[in-house]
């Protein structure tokens, strides 16, 4: 059941993404424990959860500073209209502990959001890669390396900052969020994200950002991932270097846990989280047919099958009366033929 669950992801995964209609995967895809977004969709008729519990803790800076905070990120993902198109909301709720440090030192806790975004992400390209498994002439050419896998999957993030946020994570207005979303597939069992964002543009906070993610599935069920994130900002430069691990407990539900190294600004300090993910799985195959050169073909059993299932309950219902008068006028017409 393991190695099958195991075959059955990396096909899916493999394969999957070079199709049009393969943004929905057998087993869940999440973008959890790390940071980093995928450029893939979840796939319609998926409606899928992604949590995390953390705890942030670093040095005191001089002067005002958040040495500590405790909370919860929630992440939703769903896709419609389009396979390629995904829609997600994020919210972080956390206590915080603001900290004064001069000749003395004091500190206060505040809770509450300290983020909620809205957005979304479209898919514009996904390489193709050679099927292997047809050449079987030479050993070396079927287990050589697709250098076609050096270009990377590419899509689009837009997104909208809310400032329905604790004050102290304030920006003074609504602002975008502007990423670009890229994934190398160098093997079946690596992979590596790469994120560019520019985030809430326009305000006196506003930061450029990149993240790059190596992800390495270990065994049928475990996988791994490496991570470095650095963020630019006006008055404070911010970097952190992230691992952890995920783990399948079935192809609806992972659970995962990471930690980090946090440099901010002049303080250090770390990151530990412990999260979820689960889905709840509506998708619906389209079926489609293609020759031996992988085109469409247009008029088969299985293009009828989908064209019916589109049909609503009314259309149906005027086919069932066009039948009956198709039966009528032939039957008119063999009359005819018969007092002829």
């Amino acid at each position: 059941m393991k190695k099958s669950l195991f075959q059955l992801f990396c096909i899916t995964f493999l394969f999957g993404i070079s199709s049009i209609h393969a943004q929905y995967t057998e087993v869940i895809n999440s973008n959890k424990p790390g940071f980093s977004e995928s450029p893939y969709s979840v796939g319609s008729g998926v409606y899928q959860f992604e949590s995390n519990l953390f705890l942030r803790n670093t040095s005191l800076d001089p002067t005002f500073s958040r040495p500590q905070s405790f909370g919860l990120d929630l992440l939703f993902r769903t896709s419609f209209f389009l396979e390629k198109l995904e829609f997600n909301a994020q919210l972080t709720y956390q206590k915080d502990k603001i900290a004064f440090k001069n000749i003395f030192t004091s500190h206060y806790n505040t809770s509450g959001l300290s983020r909620f975004t809205i957005g979304a992400k479209y898919l514009l390209f996904q390489p193709k890669y050679t099927d292997k498994s047809k050449e079987v002439r030479s050993w070396k050419r079927r287990n050589a390396f697709d250098k076609k896998r050096f270009i990377p999957s590419v899509a689009i993030y837009l997104g909208l900052n809310t400032d329905f946020v604790n004050d102290v994570h304030k920006t003074g207005n609504f602002s975008p969020k502007i990423g670009v979303l890229l994934q190398n597939n160098l093997s079946r069992e690596f992979n590596v994200i790469t994120n560019i964002f520019y985030d809430k543009a326009g305000t006196d906070f506003a930061e450029f950002s990149y993240i790059v993610t190596a992800t390495q599935n270990i065994s049928n069920r475990w996988s791994a991932f490496f991570e470095n994130q650095g963020i630019f900002q006006k008055y404070q430069n911010n970097a952190n270097f992230g691992t952890g691990l995920a783990y399948l407990f079935s192809k609806d539900f992972q659970i995962n846990t990471s930690a980090r190294y946090l440099l901010e600004g002049k303080t250090s300090g770390f990151y530990i989280g412990l999260g979820a993910s689960y889905r709840i799985n509506k998708h619906q195959d389209s079926f489609v047919e293609v020759d031996e050169n992988g085109k469409q073909i247009k008029e088969t059993p299985i293009t009828r099958y989908n064209k019916k299932k589109k049909e609503g309950f009314f259309s149906r219902l005027f086919n069932i009366f066009k039948k009956k008068d198709k039966k009528k006028t032939k039957r008119r017409q063999k009359r005819k033929r018969r007092s002829n």
